[in-house]
């Protein structure tokens, strides 16, 4: 079973935590921004969110892909999202419950995703470098990286892509 996620979205992630430790009611709010391209031939672009920590196995949060291809087609071309693919992707199984949705239109995406429901990690104190990546056919590949460190109580971080990703921003708060 897997969820479209549109909108804000509450995701519930999986029940391993990427660490150890209580997360009391922790948030974290996404924006991705698609920006509209004008091209001969345009594909909505695969999409992979994640969280890193150094000393930590990569947490997958989000994939976006062609759910709805018949006989799980769509997941051929999951190994194109290349950075995310060989961190975490190729070990799992699709769709993935919470995590996969369908490729989304050009515009601003928002998730929220709550710690300790289902697959978002509880998160400890410490550096952290959430990644966005898009990869789209006849088009580009795109890796966004946003370095934040958690206090405990909030964080912030803002980057912005060149092509494929426009302004990825994300805001974590207790």
């Amino acid at each position: 079973m897997y969820f479209r996620l549109t909108g804000w979205t509450t995701a519930a992630l999986g029940a391993g935590a990427l660490l150890p430790g209580s997360a009391a009611a922790q948030t974290l709010d996404l924006s991705i921004e698609l920006p509209r391209m004008t091209v001969a031939e345009y594909h909505r672009p695969y999409v992979a969110v994640w969280l890193e920590k150094e000393g930590a196995a990569p947490h997958t949060l989000s994939v976006w892909y062609d759910v709805d291809k018949r006989g799980g087609e769509g997941t051929k071309w999951l190994r194109d999202v290349r950075q995310w693919w060989r961190a975490s992707g190729r070990t799992m199984n699709f769709p993935a419950d919470g995590i996969s949705g369908a490729t989304r239109a050009p515009g601003v995406h928002k998730l929220r995703l709550v710690a300790g429901k289902g697959g978002m990690p509880a998160i400890t104190p410490g550096n952290y470098v959430l990644v966005v990546e898009a990869a789209r056919e006849v088009g580009g590949r795109e890796l966004v990286r946003l370095p934040f460190r958690w206090n405990g109580s909030g964080a912030t971080a803002t980057a912005k892509g060149n092509a494929e990703l426009g302004t990825v921003s994300i805001a974590l708060k207790r």
